[in-house]
């Protein structure tokens, strides 16, 4: 066995992950949706199956290691700079439970069966759904979870210039109000906001840097 070989496309290996780590702007690789995670197997796979196969070259490597790099590199770009190509990549946070009322179907499409929704509720302490103001599925499966007896709506109603409607049915109001507030804080459009927090029934606003 050539085990400089082996230490050479280790070394790429390390050099490729920490690479992506950076142009995804985190500071690791734990996931944070479906296609964090597959990217993280497909890495794993590319290196583990490889590194140890004499009969592939570091050129060889190398070349495999780009272009998945590249690919990674699209779909980010795609993702950041398009919400139809993120909504279909990353999902969309899903509403479960709404004012103490399971919304069945939506548990449904979640693949959410009752017997885990009610584990990952006693996680939070709650026993009764009719407790519950909201559970909103994340992307990343995480439940978050609103009590009836909470004052704030503990979730953005604004993500990278998207409105979440189900956040924005919970405060009863509408598009046109988020439009409204938006203009009034001085700025043009949705898409021009970073994050907006409905906070103490105020839309606190945060946008993107400008040119």
């Amino acid at each position: 066995m050539d085990y400089g070989l082996i230490t050479i496309k280790f070394v790429l290996g390390m050099v490729c992950l920490i690479f992506q780590i950076n142009i995804l702007g985190k500071g690791n690789l734990a996931p944070t949706s479906a296609i964090d995670q597959v990217q993280n197997y497909v890495l794993g796979g590319i290196i583990g199956g490889i590194i140890y196969n004499q009969d592939i070259t570091v050129l060889q490597f190398v070349m495999v290691l780009l272009i998945w790099t590249l690919i990674v590199f699209v779909v980010k770009y795609a993702k950041d700079h398009n919400a139809v190509v993120q909504n279909v990549i990353d999902g969309r946070p899903r509403l479960l439970i709404k004012n103490g009322q399971l919304l069945v179907d939506n548990c449904m499409r979640a693949g959410m069966t009752a017997n885990e929704l009610m584990f990952r509720l006693r996680r939070h302490g709650i026993y009764e759904v009719s407790k519950v103001k909201s559970g909103i599925l994340e992307q990343n499966g995480q439940l978050v979870v609103i009590e009836n007896s909470d004052e704030n709506v503990r979730f953005p109603l604004i993500n990278d210039g998207q409105v979440n409607a189900d956040v924005l049915e919970l405060i009863h109001h509408d598009e046109e109000w988020v439009k409204q507030q938006v203009k009034e804080a001085g700025f043009d459009d949705i898409n021009d906001i970073y994050l907006g927090e409905y906070l103490h029934g105020k839309l606190h606003l945060v946008a993107y840097p400008k040119d």
